[in-house]
């Protein structure tokens, strides 16, 4: 094979722009750098190409972090058209409109801040009243005013109904309800959004969740793509739904995931993109990056470059 492309050394120069560095990063040869600023240029294809659907995945640990707000912001921007996620993302962006969380560290005393009613999400501080108590408090009441004359529900639409009742322009289900984006989470009993639904249930025996109506909409986005592009962040259920109904589609056009994982123990989480080509769950001539690193610094990062793209036309 023939060597084409030179690798150049980062120049920086007095007020360097985020995609200024990214476009520098393409030629230095950089590790992940390079992969960081190939992300980018997969995201602008997606967004900018006519009849493209973009699934947005993620966990749900990094809405408990200021990052909420750069997934806030795709939506806010119109450049999600669907969201995947678990359950936890309710929880975090709901307690976060009502409550505040808290800076912690790696290294505090576990056993302390459980007598303190200090829960730890690696350096965040979620204290129970910030938490627990005050998701009760709020889901219990709303559940009743959603839920009123009616027995069954999808996740999309529980969200969509959620969303309309939360005046915080802060909160992610907010954005998706007022710029219609559909949230689907497959795992709804997962956490204290979904342990609120199962106490609603304890009192209204007929109700049910409907996950087939969520997998009936889904398949309907997939089918209607002329073509399908995904930001996954993290692995798990949220990243694997993505890409399993849209095998269905013949794969993925274009991918970017972001990932802390590995990938020799053979998990999902672990996975790389071209192992999903394998399954047909992503396309053979698809455009597809794999970004390792904690998606807190990567993520704001590429969204940073990709809005200074998007804003200059």
């Amino acid at each position: 094979m023939k060597a084409k492309r030179p690798v150049k050394d980062i120049k920086y120069e007095s007020g360097m722009t985020v995609d200024a560095l990214m476009v520098q990063l393409r030629q230095s040869g950089g590790f992940t750098g390079r992969k960081l600023s190939e992300a980018v240029d997969i995201m602008e294809k997606m967004v900018r190409k006519e009849g493209c659907t973009t699934f947005l995945s993620f966990p749900a640990c990094i809405m408990a972090t200021g990052t909420r707000g750069v997934i806030v912001e795709l939506v806010k921007r119109g450049l999600v058209d669907a969201i995947i996620t678990t359950c936890g993302t309710m929880d975090h962006d709901l307690a976060r409109t009502w409550k505040s969380y808290y800076h912690g560290d790696f290294l505090m005393d576990d056993v302390k801040l459980h007598k303190e009613g200090l829960n730890r999400l690696g350096n965040v501080l979620v204290p129970n009243t910030s938490y627990g108590i005050v998701l009760e408090k709020k889901l219990g009441p709303m559940f009743k005013s959603i839920l009123k004359d009616r027995d069954s529900i999808s996740t999309r639409e529980l969200i969509d109904q959620v969303g309309a009742r939360i005046d915080d322009e802060d909160s992610l289900v907010h954005w998706c309800h007022r710029n219609k984006v559909p949230v689907f989470i497959p795992g709804i009993t997962d956490g204290s959004f979904g342990s609120q639904l199962w106490m609603y249930w304890q009192d209204h025996r007929k109700f049910k969740v409907d996950l087939f109506q969520d997998e009936q909409d889904l398949m309907d986005m997939v089918f209607d793509a002329k073509e399908s592009g995904a930001l996954m962040i993290g692995g798990g259920i949220s990243k694997h739904h993505t890409i399993w109904w849209n095998q269905f589609r013949g794969g993925l056009d274009h991918a970017v995931y972001l990932t802390t994982a590995v990938e020799y123990d053979g998990s999902l989480s672990g996975a790389q993109v071209r192992e999903a080509v394998s399954w047909g769950k992503v396309k053979e001539n698809a455009d597809h990056v794999t970004v390792e690193g904690d998606a807190t610094i990567t993520l704001p990062f590429i969204v940073a470059s990709l809005l200074e793209r998007l804003d200059r036309q």
